[in-house]
């Protein structure tokens, strides 16, 4: 993904928590918090997506799941990057529909939310 030479194909959401998973366990040059947003509309464009109102980059499920990874990889910090990436798409926090404890669904799929971060409706993330 940062190399920009991961198939379009591949770009799935389980490979989406694994490059979470590995910035954060093993990337201390990357400000995820501030760099995030860049890699991924960078990445889907290099394989001809579009970052739009309707496509491509959300902001604040990426912001929902790298809360929910970081709250994952608290729990685990022995484990080596395999394990913490296998155990992070077995738990709770790897689910498609993690965010959905927080956010109602029209809250979650909005432009705005698209957008940029929108705080969560249901509940506060963790």
């Amino acid at each position: 993904m940062l190399a920009c030479t991961l198939p379009r194909d591949d770009w799935t959401h389980e490979a989406h928590l694994a490059a979470c998973c590995y910035l954060l366990s093993a990337r201390p040059d990357v400000d995820v918090d501030t760099e995030i947003g860049g890699i991924i509309r960078r990445f889907n464009e290099s394989v001809g997506g579009i970052n739009d109102d309707h496509g491509g980059y959300h902001e604040t499920i990426t912001r929902a799941y790298v809360a929910g990874v970081r709250l994952y990889l608290a729990e685990v910090p022995e484990a080596d990057l395999l394990a913490r990436v296998n155990g992070l798409l077995a738990s709770p926090m790897g689910r498609r529909d993690w965010p959905l404890r927080f956010y109602s669904r029209e809250r979650l799929f909005s432009v705005p939310a698209r957008r940029g971060f929108v705080e969560p409706d249901l509940a506060p993330l963790p």
